[in-house]
């Protein structure tokens, strides 16, 4: 297994064991999960924010990057929470990843149908 299959596994499991303990199947609809997973996903960027002195009008503390980088894996629990809970497996996540990554290098070169993002170098 490699590592991307593995961290669905265990956020899958995760998420199972969350909900059967907390008595949640069948309270949402699949787009109210992907709703509450997004606001919690969006509230763990705002806690990475924070520990990185986002707020330039506050004095600046030194940053921990042992919380940097936790901050970043629960953003990670939540994004595979919102790709299991929308069925997207992680060969379909890295496919469609590549895919992505194509276009975006294609219209940053100026070779997408979609305008407006070739660079302009003078």
């Amino acid at each position: 297994m490699d590592k991307l299959d593995e961290i669905f596994s265990m956020q899958s499991l995760l998420d199972g064991y969350i909900s059967r303990e907390r008595e949640l199947d069948g309270k949402f609809t699949q787009s109210e999960w992907i709703q509450k997973k997004s606001l919690a996903l969006i509230d763990e960027v705002t806690e990475l924010l924070n520990e990185v002195n986002y707020k330039w009008w506050k004095n600046p503390k030194p940053v921990n990057e042992r919380a940097v980088k936790e901050e970043i894996v629960d953003i990670l629990h939540f994004f595979v929470s919102i790709c299991l809970t929308a069925g997207m497996t992680a060969d379909e996540l890295y496919e469609i990843y590549c895919d992505k990554n194509r276009e975006n290098i294609a219209r940053q070169q100026g070779k997408s149908q979609k305008p407006g993002y070739e660079l302009n170098k003078k």
